[in-house]
């Protein structure tokens, strides 16, 4: 169903001055915390006094965080950093500035897929599973680390036979298969910089970071399997391929035996190119600044920025952030949900959980293949105890199943749950804690973006008291603040800018052939302020409450302004999701001549059915008031979001006023437009005959 309020104009013009100032607060009150259990806390790989350890000697704590990887070659180094200098033109234009340069452990030489599989099998554990995959057909296969080895040595010398060399690019264009996380581990053991591009993007998309890394290689699949359909993508490949004078070849997984075009000469069988080749390879160990990845951000407006994210520093980051916050133990059984182009993927899929020697889950399907169990079977299957997924699925599972988990899975493998992805609704956090979590497992918030390359703030499970819906604390070593206009601290409870005051080892070091975008969009904001010489700009905002606790409230651009109310959406959608009846919330602003925006929400119906457009209304004004209460209501099938579970906010309200489409290309579920966009027409056709009635 697809309803819309149509109750006019409604501007609550006698709110009071004092109001209007509160408006820039966030106003959601959460009053449960979950302290550690101390069976927990007991057995917790690190404990309270990490925190001041870390503040008294923020440096010496990541050479530490360091010391825990083998490096062939000890830095000189620990850590340098040439923050944005000079003095920004006229209206804020920072051309001026100079560009930032952060290095960490300089002169220290490492191998990175060394530190994730070789010296797990020199110590002994070559006969540990190190992936276990689960092909959405159903097809499974455990993967050792000694097999692993073996197979990043033949890719590692395929890549060699083709003529890649340190230095030279590889897009890899292929979905979760353990040809994935093989070619990516190959790439950093011969000095090649992968970037992973997710599977469902459109030709397009993989030709622009075809053509903007300079790649010599491309590896793709005949074909993917999408729920319950054999999918050729060989020719999408092909289309992004066209004419490339850089690209050299293009690698070819068989995964669906569909029938493909093929280019002779150029276009090459992983089979025959890989598999044939030798299973030992020496690594050589590179500069703990050697270019590692290039990872693309994607949304609905601007061109892509290639995040260059190199070896030592993030290898670090990603080590100890998975280590500390997931309490990682050696018979764990991890499994996080995204796909592996996703930077949450690559440092919690690959780097992270490998370099700590754990047994992972990979799998290649989506949740509701063929059934809306497959992940509770996922999990009983393998025995996972850690599961780190988005929001977005939580809210969907909620949909689906209703106050409580289908009968018949056994869950009790679970010791730890994560989120990521963006911030979650606190009705979601306490149902997957519930449902999942037997109400006695920590749930691990995490917030962190492609350019930090690991988490910033998530709590520390054996230590720190969570609240459902914050992110909690900075993890030790990150020094982040809310910040107001001028770059001071807000007062608790006030909105603010979100920042990093002093570089971390995982932070992306430029934008790829493009250093002065990343001056301009990370830095330049708050240049020259602080100890350090200047802010990272996160580009959300965020509150602190008086426990120190941080909630993000979304995009900074994802703020409604309604009468001059600056409204946080999370704010908004949190308090619809509170409702039974509402699976999923997506809120944004759309123009309105009166206000000059009006709240649009758009709500995914949940397990208890419909919610009268009046009652949701009234339930969002009791949790935040009267200003906030949505204009408009439109019940959608399904919100569109980024592949990283994100949903595409701005791309709603474009739905909704018409505008020409953004880049969609990041979307996970392309389909979902057609519905909001039907569901929009239904209802502005509503909208129009209540008002020529009233």
């Amino acid at each position: 169903m697809t309803e819309v309020d149509a109750s006019g104009t409604e501007t609550d013009r006698g709110i009071s001055d004092d109001a209007t100032a509160a408006s820039t607060e966030a106003r959601l009150s959460e009053t449960r915390s979950f302290a550690p259990s101390p069976e927990f806390a007991a057995q917790a790989n690190v404990d309270a006094s990490i925190y001041e350890i870390a503040n008294a000697d923020p440096i010496a704590f990541w050479e530490r965080a360091a010391e825990r990887l083998d490096w062939d070659e000890p830095w000189h180094t620990a850590h340098t950093w040439s923050p944005p200098v000079g003095i920004a033109g006229e209206n804020g234009d920072p051309e001026s500035l100079s560009i930032p340069e952060a290095t960490w452990f300089a002169g220290g030489r490492l191998n990175v897929a060394a530190n994730c599989v070789d010296r797990h099998v020199a110590a002994g554990r070559g006969d540990k599973v190190a992936l276990f995959f689960e092909g959405e057909p159903g097809d499974r296969e455990a993967v050792t680390y000694a097999e692993l080895q073996r197979r990043v040595a033949r890719a590692a010398n395929g890549l060699t036979a083709l003529g890649i060399e340190p230095g030279d690019r590889v897009v890899v264009y292929l979905p979760v298969l353990v040809e994935t996380v093989v070619i990516a581990l190959a790439c950093a053991r011969i000095g090649a910089v992968h970037s992973l591009v997710f599977g469902g993007f459109s030709a397009e998309a993989v030709r622009f970071r075809l053509e903007d890394t300079g790649a010599k290689l491309l590896v793709t699949s005949d074909g993917q399997h999408r729920r319950g359909k054999r999918v050729e993508v060989k020719s999408i490949a092909d289309e992004a391929a066209r004419d490339l004078p850089a690209l050299e070849h293009v690698l070819v997984v068989r995964r669906t035996g569909l029938d493909v075009p093929w280019t002779e000469g150029r276009d090459l069988w992983w089979h025959d190119a890989i598999d044939a080749q030798p299973d030992a390879h020496d690594p050589e160990a590179f500069d703990a600044e050697h270019p590692l990845f290039i990872i693309y951000t994607s949304g609905t407006t601007g061109k892509p920025k290639g995040l260059v994210h190199t070896s030592g520093g993030y290898l670090t980051h990603a080590s100890w952030a998975h280590w500390a916050h997931f309490d990682a133990k050696p018979d764990d059984v991890h499994w996080c949900t995204a796909d592996l182009a996703w930077v949450t993927a690559h440092t919690y899929e690959i780097y992270g959980p490998l370099s700590n020697g754990l047994t992972q889950v990979i799998y290649e399907g989506t949740p509701d293949a063929p059934h809306r169990e497959r992940h509770l079977e996922i999990i009983e299957r393998y025995g996972v105890s850690v599961y780190y997924t988005a929001p977005t699925l939580i809210r969907t599972l909620m949909t689906w199943f209703g106050d409580e988990l289908p009968a018949g899975h056994d869950l009790s493998s679970i010791r730890l749950l994560g989120t990521v992805g963006e911030a979650i609704n606190p009705e979601a956090w306490v149902w997957f804690r519930r449902n999942f979590g037997r109400d006695e497992t920590p749930v691990v918030d995490t917030w962190w973006q492609s350019e930090t390359g690991a988490a910033m703030i998530a709590p520390l499970p054996g230590v720190t008291t969570l609240k459902p819906g914050s992110a909690t604390v900075a993890l030790p070593g990150i020094d982040i603040a809310v910040v107001d206009e001028a770059g001071d601290p807000v007062a608790p409870g006030r909105s603010g800018t979100l920042v990093a005051r002093r570089p971390w080892p995982g932070m992306a070091r430029t934008v790829w052939g493009n250093p002065e975008r990343y001056r301009d969009s990370y830095w330049a904001p708050f240049a020259g302020h602080g100890e350090h010489g200047g802010y990272y700009v996160a580009g959300d905002g965020a509150t602190i409450d008086a426990d120190g606790c941080i909630w993000i409230l979304g995009r900074l651009d994802d703020v409604v302004n309604v009468s001059g109310h600056r409204l946080s959406t999370i704010e908004i959608e949190s308090s619809l999701v509170a409702h039974p009846a509402v699976g999923e919330a997506g809120v944004t602003g759309v123009s309105d001549p009166i206000t000059g925006q009006a709240v649009a929400a758009f709500v995914v119906d949940g397990a208890a059915g419909e919610a009268a457009h009046d009652e949701l209304r009234a339930q969002v004004a009791r949790d935040i008031g009267p200003i906030a209460k949505p204009r408009i209501i439109v019940r959608v099938p399904e919100l569109p979001k980024t592949r990283s579970g994100k949903i595409l906010r701005r791309l709603l309200a474009q739905l909704w006023q018409g505008d020409t489409l953004g880049d969609t290309t990041s979307l996970q579920n392309p389909w979902a437009v057609d519905g909001v966009r039907e569901a929009v027409r239904l209802a502005q056709q509503h909208h129009v005959s209540v008002k020529e009635t009233t």
